[in-house]
């Protein structure tokens, strides 16, 4: 009875040695994966140099290893600020960025998680940085040159998150609004431009218009002086009055008996001739 009691007690013992040969030895190791990066603390206390992908060994139950995501992350962060022109101007960023695995360490010691970075480092920065570019400009050139706002925003934001240990990769703009004020004001300014524009078309076209009137009052005068000359030189004045005659009698109108032709004026001598003998 006694040797089963003390078989039964090794075989507890026994047991239990493994149990914690077994606890301690899948507490002496960690594995990182791609993407991933670690910071090993003992007892509390960030040991210095980040755990890099792959295989690591680590004091068994008075160590703990925070893992983090160093892959791409992208959020998207609303921001205000007023323009050179005292314009309230709003925006919405999104940000893709990803934290340097090598600064790991410091950012678990200073901020903790990466939702800790968001909130704390990433969106005010993104706040500031959208201040310092929307002051350098108006309402309109924020809108008008896109941009360069960018521009002067991501190298703001970059300055001011370098230092905290996030890479900013890109940003983009995917909304940009402003008061109801200036949306009104801008829409009283293109109606008038547009008015304006349409002023002057009309007066261009009038005075095309009248132009054309002009040209072709010239030119019709030209014309008649033209056919004047050539009349003149071909003896037109007896073939004007050969056609007179021929229009009276192919219209079937009534002849005069007389017809006196010819001016005082320039000299001429007059035609005086009797139709009635031509009826005949």
């Amino acid at each position: 009875m006694k040797n089963q009691q003390l078989d039964s007690w090794q075989s507890a013992v026994l047991g239990i040695i493994v149990a914690v040969l077994v606890i301690f030895s899948l507490n002496s190791f960690v594995i990182i994966n791609p993407g991933e990066a670690g910071v090993l603390s003992v007892l509390g206390k960030a040991r210095d140099g980040a755990l890099l992908e792959g295989f690591h060994i680590k004091p068994p139950l008075i160590s703990n290893v925070d893992v983090y995501d160093v892959t791409v992350q992208k959020y998207e962060i609303p921001a205000q600020s007023s323009t050179k022109d005292l314009q309230e101007l709003s925006a919405k960023f999104a940000i893709n960025f990803r934290i340097d695995q090598q600064e790991v360490v410091e950012i678990r010691r200073k901020q903790g998680s990466l939702a800790n970075i968001v909130s704390k480092i990433i969106a005010p920065q993104t706040q500031e940085s959208f201040k310092i570019a929307a002051a350098r400009r108006t309402v309109e050139e924020a809108i008008t040159k896109r941009d360069e706002l960018k521009e002067d925003f991501d190298n703001a934001l970059d300055q001011r998150l370098d230092k905290y240990g996030v890479i900013v990769l890109d940003t983009s703009v995917i909304d940009l609004a402003f008061s109801v004020e200036f949306a009104k004001a801008v829409e009283e300014k293109q109606i008038a431009e547009q008015k304006a524009q349409r002023a002057v078309y009309v007066a261009r076209e009038a005075e095309q218009q009248a132009q054309a009137d002009v040209n072709r009052a010239k030119g019709k005068a030209e014309a008649q002086r033209l056919l004047a000359e050539t009349l003149n030189d071909q003896g037109g004045k007896l073939v004007l009055q050969k056609e007179a005659i021929e229009a009276w009698r192919s219209g079937g109108a009534q002849m005069p008996k007389v017809i006196v032709t010819g001016s005082d004026k320039g000299g001429s001598i007059p035609f005086i001739f009797n139709l009635s003998n031509m009826q005949d």
